[in-house]
């Protein structure tokens, strides 16, 4: 008897061991403290498959699990927590369909876990699955999943049906409000409240906060009956994420009772806003320090690139973290010390999915596609996010048929998965491809999100298919994707890129709040369909509203002034670029700039202004001096332009007729005939021709060469037609 009453307390205390270690990433501590404990109970085997599972060793947690004496529903919804923790959809949905029994908590992990990818409609069919149609905390979760996909109307619909409602049935549809920026709705709500607390109050703080009203903030902050960490730390970060610090200092010192995440915060405020000397003071000033409070300075020493400062600190670390570790490995990717960031990823005792991702990140964005597939294949455990950012990187290094290949082995897909193939199609100029793959994705019952409709915008722009990108346009309106800017600016595009330049000022002058990319869009679009004063005229009402242009700006008033035949003024914008706007010239404002001056027959000032580049001089700059030379019949500046353009890029075609031509109409038939005999002997391999139409709903294409069409004959038949009248008609003329 007394040694049993010794041994309980003992296994309480090491099982608690064991939980603290997990959550602080120290798996190997928890691990030889777990078997240290010679009877392990329930409790025990539950505690290290929750450890195992927070530090991303989902397969050492499944086999403790399957070789568990005793299982009970805890055991099951602790393993199934830990595949949702780690973004094992799949995994966690067989498990749930294997539990012989589950609770309220099973389903609200099941529903939460689906909300959370944006697969809300397998979360509601596991809602209409509940055995017990009143239980509100299921109803909460999926209030809760709605909201945070931004479905707010039907998380409204939800509430307004439940059965029964409490505080966090309120508070979850407040979230939904504050969480996507919807303050006027969300004041009414809070206002209607029978009941509040603190949270209630933190919510509508972080609310304010989030859409940059901190005057509300902050006299919602003051109003709050009894605040709460929570409550001061929100406020002390809004001022911070504004940058105002003295404020952010001011709330800090104002705190009673200072615990770490209240230092923490602070510490943060100082590191994101690049005050990093007082960062070290504050550091040093904290009475205590956790993995947060490293991981946060080491963020702040990579950040401004003391890279060795912020390893020396790591080494100081009492523990190592894997937070920390992860930010270092982040640091060295960041800047291109790939291979120290390895060492440090090899040497890791154990690694959470953000771990891998960041180091698998790393290589795709290097575009070391070899190096991250072989790292991939070593992964026990692949996420939904680890699989996305294999498309990601396959489809950033033109490789498409790899990432449709990552895509299609797929176990369970979400919006970013088809969103990472469809705008790596748009990037890479496969614009059809694009488009079929939105249709696929419909098919495989994802929703477009705003990043999805701003790809297939862009492909309709480049393929000019004002009918489906109306189609599009009905659609956003229809989601309630409209408020989104970058969609604006994407459909901006799109209307003057097909010609519809009203249509483009129309979507501008809705906008509630245009960003510095909403007026080059449009600016862009006058230039394109040669309104080049009317690009001109929104450029200084762009000024007159304090919206500074950037380098892009310029491209499209150099492109508008080029097109309008502006030249003095041109010439006057390239100037103000260094000289009012601090904005240096870069290779697409030079090339701007010589096409109009070559254009105009200006041809020396176009010369002077390459020899004048500190940029490197581009082959397209040789090629404009080149077509301007051959357009005003400057044979000398032709030859040395096309010296220039051969050493860069020998035998390309457009250059060599260019040249052809020239010689042609000197006389020199000799020389022309051996640059068109050296673009024969070289031409080699080339993709042929292509072009397009849009005729009603449908997208006509034609290759070069190209004898596949079933209506070759009818086509062939009608230029024949064409061209015998044609004939017939320049005959009637003549005679």
């Amino acid at each position: 008897m007394h040694s049993t009453l010794h041994r309980r307390p003992n296994i309480v205390k090491l099982n608690k061991k064991i939980i603290e270690y997990g959550k602080r990433g120290q798996i190997e501590e928890a691990i030889r403290v777990f078997r240290e404990i010679t009877h392990p109970n329930t409790f025990t085997y539950n505690s290290m498959i929750s450890s195992y599972a927070k530090n991303g060793r989902l397969k050492h947690a499944r086999l403790l699990f399957d070789n568990m004496p005793n299982r009970n529903l805890v055991s099951w919804n602790t393993l199934l927590n830990g595949y949702i923790y780690n973004d094992r959809i799949e995994c966690a949905r067989e498990l749930f369909e294997r539990m012989p029994l589950r609770d309220h908590f099973t389903y609200a992990l099941m529903i939460t876990c689906y909300s959370r990818y944006g697969a809300i409609d397998k979360a509601m069919d596991i809602f209409y699955r509940l055995p017990d149609a009143t239980n509100v905390a299921c109803w909460n979760a999926m209030i809760t999943g709605f909201v945070k996909n931004g479905r707010l109307s039907e998380a409204k619909k939800l509430f307004d049906r439940m059965p029964i409602r409490n505080l966090v049935s309120w508070n979850s549809m407040l979230l939904g409000y504050t969480h996507n920026g919807e303050m006027e709705m969300g004041l009414k709500f809070f206002n209607e409240m029978g009941e509040k607390d603190v949270v209630s109050w933190n919510l509508m703080v972080g609310g304010f906060v989030e859409v940059g009203d901190l005057d509300s903030a902050r006299e919602f902050f003051e109003k709050i009956p009894c605040p709460n960490a929570v409550s001061w730390v929100t406020m002390l970060s809004g001022y911070a994420h504004y940058g105002y610090i003295s404020d952010a200092r001011r709330v800090f010192e104002k705190m009673t009772e200072k615990n770490l995440v209240a230092w923490n915060a602070m510490l943060a405020a100082y590191v994101q806003n690049g005050h990093i000397d007082d960062a070290c003071i504050f550091f040093n000033e904290m009475p205590e320090r956790n993995a947060v409070s490293y991981t946060t300075m080491i963020n702040g020493f990579v950040r401004i690139g003391k890279l060795d400062t912020a390893n020396r600190l790591l080494d100081t670390m009492p523990c190592k973290n894997v937070c920390a570790q992860t930010a270092m490995i982040s640091g060295y990717i960041q800047h291109n010390m790939i291979d120290e960031g390895r060492k440090i990823f090899d040497q890791m005792s154990s690694r959470d999915i953000a771990c891998w991702n960041t180091m698998l990140a790393g290589y795709t964005q290097c575009g070391m596609m070899e190096e991250a597939f072989h790292l991939f294949q070593k992964m026990d455990q692949k996420s939904v996010v680890i699989w996305n950012t294999m498309i990601a990187g396959y489809a950033q290094v033109g490789k498409i048929e790899k990432a449709l290949e990552m895509l299609e082995n797929m176990k369970e897909r979400n919006v970013v998965s088809w969103n990472s193939l469809i705008s790596g199609c748009t990037r890479n100029g496969l614009y059809v491809d694009a488009l079929k793959l939105f249709v696929s994705m419909e098919h495989d019952g994802k929703k477009p999100d705003q990043s999805t409709f701003s790809s297939v915008l862009s492909s309709c722009a480049n393929l000019s298919l004002e009918y489906l990108g109306r189609q599009f346009h009905q659609a956003i309106m229809r989601s309630g994707f409209a408020k989104y800017v970058s969609i604006s600016n994407a459909l901006i595009t799109m209307y003057a890129k097909c010609g519809h330049i009203f249509n483009a000022k129309k979507v501008f002058h809705d906008l509630d709040y245009a960003d510095v990319v909403s007026w080059n869009s449009l600016i862009a679009g006058y230039a394109l369909n040669g309104y080049g004063k009317e690009a001109v005229k929104l450029f200084q009402d762009m000024e007159s509203k304090g919206m500074n242009p950037d380098e892009v700006t310029f491209v499209g008033l150099l492109s508008a002034c080029n097109h309008a035949g502006l030249i003095d003024f041109g010439v006057h914008l390239f100037d103000s670029m260094s000289k009012k706007y601090s904005i240096e010239p870069v290779t697409e404002h030079f090339s701007c700039m010589i096409h109009m001056l070559g254009r105009a027959g200006r041809l020396k000032e176009a010369f002077q202004l390459v020899r004048k580049m500190r940029v490197k001089i581009s082959p397209g700059i040789w090629a404009s001096i080149l077509w301007a030379c051959q357009m005003h019949n400057n044979f000398e500046l032709a030859s040395f332009s096309f010296k220039k353009l051969n050493k860069i890029e020998p035998h390309k075609a457009s250059n060599l007729v260019s040249v052809a031509n020239m010689y042609a109409e000197i006389g020199s038939w000799i020389e022309a005939e051996h640059v068109r005999s050296t673009m024969i002997d070289n031409r080699g391999e080339k993709q042929p021709g292509c072009s397009w139409f849009e005729e009603k709903t449908k997208l006509i294409v034609f290759l070069a060469h190209d004898d596949s069409s079933a209506q070759k004959m009818e086509i062939r038949n009608a230029l024949k037609s064409l061209t015998s009248q044609m004939t017939d008609t320049a005959c009637l003329h003549l005679g």
